[in-house]
């Protein structure tokens, strides 16, 4: 297992911009690569999840390739090749730096995730622990030359359907230095075999906004015939080592050896520059202590 200093990797804002120096036009480049970007609506599968997004049309589609420009290119995020798409919002074009946001797709082929800790999960006494890790680990960060990060609380508390087997949350984060508080608002839908990430990141003024998109987006991601949690087979299918708890927590990164991926900042493109720090140590020994017993 990878050291839990380097697990994880969050995305953050960094500070230091004068407001009134910043400028919102978009430079040439950025528009010619947005001009460049094919965009896809209506049934769109993603074959490597063998799932489905159903689009209205208030969505589009941007696939993988596409999705690699905007997150590599235009925002500057390193690569990363577990990225399969991207959804933007028609009423939020990525020309507009003011009401551009984005939903960045992946998927975890870690086998089935048992929800049946969902009911019993006491996500205030987690909320505790996620803010006690956050703080715990703010030395490391500020050691290695990143920013510190609060966690404010919960944006929207953790809400699992045992019905359509989603589960979905929200985070109110605030970094040392940042004008706004930033909101990280995360679906993970549920399948036989893993699970579909949807991960979208904005500021805290727009709450209201983004959580009402992305109950849209929620309803709009099914897994494929044979591939839903109901098609899971116990005498066949892999399990996955860890629930829902882990899912909201983030500590299937310290059981499942991965580099987790808990926001993706869509940031104006010269407002601001985007780093990577190390996160939640803390917690993540807590909760992986949790897991083995």
């Amino acid at each position: 297992m990878k050291s839990i200093v380097s697990l994880f990797a969050l995305l953050a804002l960094t500070a230091g911009f004068d407001a009134a120096a910043q400028d919102d036009k978009v430079p040439k480049e950025a528009l010619q690569l947005i001009d460049s970007l094919n965009y896809q609506s209506g049934k769109i599968n993603i074959d490597a999840a063998h799932a489905t997004l159903n689009l209205n049309s208030e969505f589009r589609f941007l696939d993988a390739a596409d999705a690699q420009k905007v997150l590599s290119e235009l925002w500057g995020n390193p690569p990363d090749d577990k990225v399969l798409g991207m959804l933007v919002p028609v009423a939020a074009p990525l020309s507009d730096p003011k009401k551009s946001w984005a939903v960045v797709i992946t998927h975890e082929n870690e086998g089935y995730v048992s929800d049946k800790d969902a009911a019993g999960i006491d996500y205030d006494a987690m909320l505790k622990e996620m803010q006690e890790g956050t703080a715990e680990a703010n030395a490391e960060r500020k050691r290695l030359g990143y920013p510190e990060v609060q966690l404010v609380g919960w944006a929207t508390k953790p809400h699992y359907d045992a019905s359509t087997n989603k589960l979905y949350w929200a985070k109110e984060l605030a970094f040392d230095g940042g004008r706004e508080h930033a909101l990280n608002y995360d679906i993970r839908v549920l399948g036989r075999g893993g699970y579909l990430s949807l991960n979208a990141v904005a500021g805290m003024n727009q709450l209201h906004q983004i959580e009402g998109e992305m109950q849209k987006v929620l309803a709009l991601t099914e897994f494929d015939p044979g591939q839903r949690y109901s098609d899971f087979n116990a005498s066949t299918d892999k399990v996955a080592a860890y629930g829902i708890a882990a899912l909201v927590a983030g500590a299937i990164a310290a059981k499942a050896g991965l580099f987790a991926k808990l926001f993706v900042l869509l940031l104006a493109f010269k407002k601001f520059a985007i780093v990577g720090f190390i996160a939640l140590a803390a917690l993540v020994r807590k909760l992986f202590a949790r897991a083995k017993s």
